[in-house]
């Protein structure tokens, strides 16, 4: 801590290393104070940066897409989804129906396990366990499916170019259906306990406010943005994968501040339980995978009785596949906003050039701007509200 002179006031800066319930991951603030009220934040990033988007250069489009597990662990398919999305645009591929219904499945619930996690830590940062206890519980179920069907709690790897890795069975598609009862119940337990509680919305209400013109300025997108009252959402603007098949609304907020931040978040994990509903029950037959062009490996049946079949999968995983030269952008609605990742490639089976858009980083340059006036111990409320996660702001 350093003292700043001046006749009439202390100033002084301290160095604040916000905690698990309030961010993602390790961060760095340089806060400018003046007794409790903040002046001014000074984020410091890079703590997790990884080299991921270098990396990636030196890697085949199928080994590279585990990297992407790793940005955001708190939203692993998503991530996935983005840099499938964009392979299969240069390809010029498209999933089979079947393909696309089980991602907008697995991408629902993967929304659910950020946004569940992001309320409970926000009753958290304020002393409050309970509404955690019971977000970690409904966590754990998903993550249990996520199990069954990749192997992989935290990095499921699930997604692949031209469809997913493998299907999905009847059972598996009902213990889904019964998942879906049990997450409605508890988050009305969460919303019983949050959403009239006198403590939350005095902590909350006010707190960190940001208006629809200033958060398109910055850049902002996701439950920030709506919350300011912007209904932008990138499944209906920009529809991916099964999305334009499926009905839901967008729910949005009237004064951007951290409470209408979780309200937000709240009626979005219901849109996205309805979501869920309608793919099982839209959900088609057929394969899982593009059968156009040799980017998927054979069905185990087939590698048991031919050595060709084995070979073509050896060598789809040891050598990977090429894409054609050409450079692409493709987006989806991450938990967090809109996760983008632009491609380069040269006709190899490595991409030439990867660069990933990351919602959280142009949240945290507006970061000043929803803290500066507000006192010291609102800050790691205000921080849970705005979702960051380093891991994808650092890469």
């Amino acid at each position: 801590m350093s003292q700043m002179t001046s006749q009439n006031t202390k100033a002084y800066t301290l160095d604040f290393i916000p905690s698990e319930e309030s961010i993602q991951g390790f961060m760095r603030l340089i806060l400018e104070l003046e007794n409790e009220t903040i002046l001014k934040v000074d984020p410091h990033i890079g703590f997790l940066h990884r080299g991921i988007e270098k990396i990636l250069e030196n890697r085949t489009y199928l080994q590279g897409l585990s990297y992407f597990d790793r940005l955001d662990v708190g939203a692993p398919l998503i991530q996935e989804q983005a840099f499938v999305l964009t392979v299969e645009r240069l390809l010029g591929v498209r999933p089979p129906p079947r393909a696309l219904h089980i991602r907008v499945l697995f991408s629902e619930l993967t929304r659910l396990l950020s946004h569940l996690l992001n309320v409970g830590n926000m009753g958290a940062s304020m002393g409050m366990k309970v509404p955690l206890s019971l977000a970690v519980e409904g966590r754990e179920k998903i993550l249990e499916l996520f199990e069954g069907v990749s192997g992989s709690r935290f990095f499921p790897l699930y997604f692949r170019p031209g469809g997913v890795q493998k299907d999905v069975s009847s059972d598996f598609l009902k213990e889904m259906g019964n998942l879906v009862d049990f997450l409605r119940q508890r988050l009305q337990q969460i919303e019983d306990f949050l959403s009239e509680n006198i403590i939350f919305k005095q902590r909350t209400v006010g707190m960190g406010v940001m208006g629809a013109q200033e958060s398109l300025e910055w850049g902002l997108s996701g439950p920030i943005l709506r919350a300011a009252g912007v209904a932008w959402d990138l499944r209906r603007a920009q529809p991916y994968d099964a999305y334009q098949d499926i009905t839901f609304k967008i729910p949005t907020g009237t004064r951007g501040d951290a409470y209408d931040r979780y309200l937000v978040r709240m009626a979005e994990m219901y849109q996205s339980l309805d979501i869920i509903e309608q793919c099982l029950e839209k959900m088609p037959g057929g394969s899982i995978q593009s059968l156009t062009l040799k980017i998927s490996p054979p069905s185990p049946k087939e590698m048991r009785v031919s050595m060709e079949s084995l070979i073509e999968h050896i060598k789809l995983y040891r050598e990977g596949f090429k894409v054609p030269a050409g450079q692409t952008y493709g987006a989806v609605e991450s938990p967090r906003g809109e996760f983008g990742v632009f491609l380069v490639a040269d006709g190899t089976r490595k991409p030439f050039r990867c660069k990933v858009r990351s919602p959280g980083f142009s949240t945290l340059q507006a970061l000043d701007s929803f803290v500066k006036g507000h006192r010291l111990s609102d800050l790691p409320v205000i921080l849970a509200s705005l979702d960051i996660s380093c891991g994808e702001v650092d890469r």
